[in-house]
């Protein structure tokens, strides 16, 4: 046997070689195609450049056995030789080639992660970009709209709050931290006596009394609030209000107080028509004990009297017994003064009602009082309505009203002045009105609640009973009137306030008398 037959080698060799570039150019073409799919996935680019590599290698690879087995077989193995050198050399340097691919693949990886990271936030703020700018794109398209939509609500809500704060008959304000009013609407004006605000208009100036003041100042500064804080405002014209105020501070971020904004609500009427019920229930009260007391004590005065006039009788006129006698029955004559006052007050004496006119009642008792009133220096002033209505009432009781009011002017006016008398017909109440001033004194506010009390009197012992205006204020509310005191006098044109003091008073009309003012 001369040896093994190298034909299937030869044969393997060839179709190794062949399959080896027909599978590495396979590999290239799916590699391209994955590449084209996505040109930017890191992965598929690394597949092509490396098939790419082994396509090249496979290629001289398998050339170079092809191209040695023909050159070996025809007997040319000089060429061969010759061409040996520089076939392995090819094949090294893309093996090499291929090595170098696989070698940087992992740090060209993590490159690609890190370019991918950052490109999908790229992305992510792109997507975000794009929704904002859409966003602008769709406000810009309806700001417009949107803006004139708000102004409406805006507009709305103001004319609301506005019509409140115009129209409310409260007192509403805001103020700064000093007290310095910003802004006050009608009502408040008013009630504080302006008809627009002065140039020095701070609400802390309105508060009668300093430690209402000092407790309001607090609470608003340690609580931020105050609610339903009573107090007294002084106004503009010298009168007295009393009001119930609610009140919030207003805070900067802070939380510093920087002002205050408050509702205020008038009681004075309130407090008034409280003090009168009141009076009148302790007036009430008063009478009956009164009546009791009367009916009590009048029968043994009616005796003393008796008695000591008879022993008068038995004495000279002069002798000590007899003045003595004459002082008994001085004192006891005026006993009986005070006792038949007192039955006036409480109404448990005769009562004679007829028609009869306020100005003829006035003339009565001016013709008997308005000498001695002169010899006084003071002057009546008379301001009477021609077509007063006649009322029903007793004239007698009529006319100690009116002597008892200017009795009490006359002591209030000790180095003369002006009574002013007037007398008018209120078609809306359907009330005659009278109304007697004086230019004295006046009457302090802390005992304008007293005067109508029963034995209240600030004359000096011996020149008052203190019934005088009891008995006035019981004969006015038996005739179904009113009587109202007002002091100091504040004219309603001006607004000016003047010193003195005025009775007002009215009583209801008869219907038929009401007829005959309207015909004429």
């Amino acid at each position: 046997m001369n040896g093994i037959s190298l034909a299937p080698t030869i044969v393997t060799d060839l179709i190794g070689s062949g399959l080896a570039v027909l599978i590495s150019f396979l590999a290239l073409s799916y590699a391209y195609r994955l590449v084209k799919l996505q040109p930017n996935n890191f992965l598929w680019g690394f597949l092509f450049y490396f098939t790419m590599a082994m396509a090249c290698f496979s290629v001289s690879r398998g050339v170079g056995h092809i191209l040695r087995l023909i050159l070996v077989l025809s007997g040319r193995n000089e060429m061969w030789m010759i061409l040996s050198p520089y076939s392995g050399g090819v094949n090294t340097l893309l093996l090499i080639s291929v090595a170098a691919v696989t070698l940087y693949y992992h740090k060209g990886l993590a490159a690609y992660k890190a370019l991918r990271t950052e490109a999908e936030k790229l992305a992510l703020a792109n997507a975000k970009l794009e929704e904002t700018a859409g966003q602008l794109q769709k406000m810009n398209t309806f700001l417009e709209e949107m803006v004139e939509e708000r102004t409406r609500d805006l507009s709305k809500s103001e004319k609301k709050f506005r019509h409140f704060f115009e129209n409310s008959k409260d007192m509403v304000y805001f103020c700064d931290y000093g007290g310095e009013i910003s802004d006050i609407n009608p009502s408040g004006l008013h009630l504080l006596g302006y008809d627009k605000p002065p140039s020095n208009f701070n609400l802390l100036n309105f508060f009668k009394y300093n430690d209402t003041l000092e407790r309001y100042l607090t609470a608003l500064k340690e609580d931020g609030f105050v609610s339903d804080f009573e107090l007294q405002f002084e106004s503009s014209d010298g009168s007295t209000r009393h009001m119930l105020l609610s009140a919030n501070a207003i805070l900067d971020r802070k939380g510093r107080m920087t002002g205050c904004e408050g509702i205020a609500k008038d009681m004075t009427r309130l407090r008034n028509l409280t003090d009168q019920m009141v009076s009148q229930e302790k007036m009430a009260s008063v009478g009956q004990m009164a009546a009791g007391v009367a009916h009590e004590i009048n029968t043994p005065l009616g005796i003393i009297l008796g008695y000591s006039q008879l022993m008068m009788d038995d004495f000279k006129e002069g002798d000590e017994i007899y003045e003595n006698l004459q002082v008994i029955e001085r004192q006891t004559k005026a006993c009986r003064k005070i006792v038949a006052d007192l039955l006036k007050f409480s109404r448990q004496s005769e009562s004679n009602k007829a028609e009869l006119n306020i100005n003829t009642i006035i003339e009565e008792v001016l013709a008997v009082s308005e000498h001695n009133l002169r010899l006084n220096h003071i002057e009546v002033i008379r301001d009477f309505s021609s077509d007063l209505p006649s009322v029903i009432g007793d004239v007698e009781k009529m006319r100690q009203v009116f002597i008892n009011l200017l009795n009490n002017a006359q002591h209030a006016m000790e180095k003369g002045g002006e009574i002013f008398i007037s007398t008018g017909w209120d078609a809306e109440t359907r009330d005659v009105t009278a109304t007697v001033r004086d230019t004295g004194t006046g009457i302090p506010d802390h005992i304008k609640c007293k005067i109508f009390d029963p034995f209240f009197t600030t004359k000096t012992v011996g020149k008052g009973t203190g019934l005088g205006l009891s008995v006035t204020y019981g004969i006015i509310r038996d005739h179904g009137g009113s009587i109202n005191v007002e002091s100091p006098i504040v004219d309603l044109q001006t607004g000016q306030t003047t010193q003195g003091t005025a009775f007002h008073l009215r009583l209801p009309v008869t219907n038929k008398s009401e007829t005959n003012a309207v015909k004429d």
